[in-house]
């Protein structure tokens, strides 16, 4: 019964977000944001102390008071992005446009019009739903993949919220075969794009991140390896808007990650996650504050986790793109 009256305090809670910040202008909306982000900041609770380990751990050389003003500047931005993510529904084709600054998206680009896949490899950086709702308009329908979340209804929205945008959103469980969908999309020439710097499925690969070891998902690279389709590590990341009048995505693609002349698939698949982890590890350490990872992610902690035989899965109230 308290699970239940929680999740429906959660589903109320997103419903009314969604229903009076998109009634806000912007003056106001993103102020408010920017306070709530501050409380959450000065209560400190178990999602915010998880970001605080993950910040330090990228940023060891950061004093304990230059930490604290990076997790400030941190939960500032992820309450940007519940923000931006609550009005986005609302935004047209010229505000994408206004909202992101493209950097690498010429091969991309070029790649998608021949009729070729790219499989996109992102991490918890930036907005990655205006950066999808952008590349769906600017680039081509994003085909993704969504965690599922209690309750149901809220999933539910999510997915409806996302798809009025033109993506195409696949259930990471409770569905079809995941990575044969994705394949089908790839070999369609569809743009796949994939939350990838956390495991959410036990099947993933350890990497070097940031100095440390970490669990990564497969899918990028295993969709690159079995279809051919180019892999591009991306970053997304905030900056102001050039009129000092809110800010705006950076999204970063990179080259392309060879694919591995000989090898096993699954050696392979290791050197080319390797390699977008390589990527992500200097967007991190770049814009560590616009990296929105609530959740443990390093080998060591969730060693620990593990060994406290607590719950594997720390919810930050997000549904995240991923395989």
């Amino acid at each position: 019964m308290r699970t239940s009256l929680a999740e429906r305090a959660t589903l109320a809670g997103y419903r009314f977000g969604w229903f009076l910040v998109r009634r806000m202008p912007d003056r106001l909306a993103y102020p408010l944001f920017d306070l709530l982000a501050d409380v959450l900041f000065r209560r400190g609770g178990k999602s915010v102390r998880r970001m605080r380990s993950n910040y330090a751990t990228v940023r060891p050389e950061l004093t304990p008071a230059e930490l604290d003003s990076l997790l400030r500047a941190g939960m500032r931005s992820y309450l940007r992005y519940w923000c931006d993510a609550f009005r986005l529904p609302d935004r047209s084709v010229q505000d994408l446009v206004h909202g992101v600054r493209a950097v690498g998206d010429g091969p991309v680009r070029a790649r998608l019009e021949s009729g070729s896949s790219a499989v996109v490899f992102l991490g918890h950086l930036g907005n990655w739903d205006f950066g999808g709702a952008w590349s769906t308009t600017q680039l081509g329908p994003v085909t993704t993949v969504a965690e599922r979340l209690k309750p149901e209804e809220l999933f539910d929205e999510f997915v409806a919220f996302r798809e009025r945008l033109g993506m195409r959103i696949i259930p990471l469980t409770g569905g079809s075969d995941v990575f044969r969908e994705l394949i089908s999309a790839c070999r369609s020439g569809a743009l796949v794009a994939l939350l990838a710097d956390r495991d959410l499925t036990n099947g993933g690969i350890e990497v070097d991140l940031c100095g440390q070891r970490a669990r990564m998902a497969v899918g990028p690279a295993a969709l690159a390896v079995n279809t051919g389709a180019a892999l591009y590590p991306c970053i997304i990341h905030y900056e102001p808007q050039p009129d000092g009048r809110g800010w705006r995505s950076v999204v970063t693609f990179h080259d392309a990650v060879p694919q591995p002349v000989t090898g096993t698939s699954r050696e392979k698949i290791q050197v080319m996650t390797q390699a977008c982890a390589d990527v992500l590890t200097e967007g991190i350490r770049q814009h560590t504050q616009d990296w929105h990872m609530m959740q443990r992610v390093f080998t060591r902690d969730l060693a620990v986790e593990n060994a406290s035989g607590s719950q594997t899965s720390e919810s930050s109230g997000q549904s995240e793109p991923g395989s």
